[in-house]
């Protein structure tokens, strides 16, 4: 008899538990934003942002985290390695090695992101960034971005 007591008790709490989670605000309905994580992987090469850019387009782009693009020079940010430049194979020459840079379009020359930076959009294309590293496959670790972008106003 004790242990139906014990058992039926366990069970009350652990119930009275889960309802209180799934009450919570946590459980709630969530916006399309909370559920966007916008992240730049080390080891992968171009990532579209899913960001259309139109000719004119003042677009500003903030990164922070850290990644692993060489296991011989050590974890770095976004704005590159401090010691190490980008050889002049690499995507972007002569930044900080595993820097976080940009492009607009699939074409478009590369620029570097880092940290942050704000632009105008010389063309129109999808936002792409990426870690500037040639071998991918040793590269661990990502950074978070966030891009805004405001459209020119029209002459009326």
């Amino acid at each position: 008899m004790r242990r139906i007591f014990l058992l039926l008790a366990l069970t009350f709490g652990a119930l009275l538990t889960f309802g209180g989670l799934v009450t919570s605000a946590a459980w709630g309905p969530q916006g399309q934003d909370a559920l966007l994580v916008n992240r730049v992987y080390a080891y992968r090469g171009w990532q579209s942002t899913g960001i259309q850019l139109r000719t004119g387009d003042w677009y500003t782009i903030r990164a922070q985290g850290t990644w692993l693009y060489s296991p011989f020079a050590g974890p770095n940010g976004p704005e590159g390695h401090r010691r190490f430049l980008a050889p002049n194979f690499y995507p972007l020459p002569n930044v900080g090695g595993g820097a976080l840079i940009g492009r607009v379009g699939e074409d478009g020359p590369p620029f570097y992101v880092g940290k942050g930076m704000s632009g105008r959009a010389e063309h129109s294309g999808l936002l792409y960034l990426r870690i500037d590293d040639d071998l991918l496959g040793d590269n661990v670790g990502n950074v978070t971005i966030q891009v805004t972008v405001t459209s020119p106003t029209p002459n009326k």
